[in-house]
């Protein structure tokens, strides 16, 4: 059998979808198209009007929302099982590493700690996680993860990022070090 042209095209199409179903390839991929958030226009800002939100820490304590007013916010909704949210997590390990003296993060899962800490074991991740108690600020409501929140001190939703992003960007320490000011 003689390979032709048509025939090496349709290998490495192949090659190339099973390389974007294995999950480590996937990730991989996901994380070379994320990129930084923007920062939402100032009339297109959300509040939380509420913010009466309870939540149990897996590895730390419960908190409410209510106690981190004038505090800038970092907010991610994910999952273990989730590529995306997989793919962005070192770049926000990084940011928090550096942050997380100065804004408060709440990383929020609906999963049980024993199935968050083998993962954070194995990855070597050490964020605050928490499950919600209480349902969530409209403000704050999602259907999709990974979904993420960057908080100003007067309770707006500065950044508001749907799917992953890279967020250990100049970009996004520009903005954290901009709402601490």
């Amino acid at each position: 059998m003689k390979i032709t042209k048509k025939h090496i095209t349709n290998i490495a199409f192949v090659v190339l979808i099973g390389l974007m179903i294995y999950p480590p390839t996937k990730v991989y991929f996901i994380r070379l198209i994320s990129f930084s958030p923007s920062e939402t226009k100032i009339e297109n800002q959300k509040e939380i009007k509420n913010t009466d939100w309870q939540l149990k820490g897996l590895n730390t304590k419960n908190i409410n929302l209510k106690e981190l007013e004038n505090k800038v916010v970092f907010i991610s909704f994910w999952a273990t099982w989730c590529a995306p949210c997989v793919a962005e997590m070192p770049s926000m390990q990084k940011l928090y590493t550096d942050y997380k003296d100065k804004v408060a993060f709440l990383f929020v899962t609906n999963e049980n700690w024993q199935i968050v800490s083998k993962f954070y074991d194995k990855k070597n991740f050490d964020f605050p996680t928490y499950n919600q108690l209480m349902t969530t600020p409209n403000q704050l409501e999602n259907l999709s993860i990974p979904t993420t929140f960057i908080i100003d001190k007067n309770k707006n939703i500065v950044v508001e990022k749907r799917g992953p992003a890279n967020w250990n960007s100049s970009a996004t320490r520009n903005i954290l070090d901009k709402l601490l000011k």
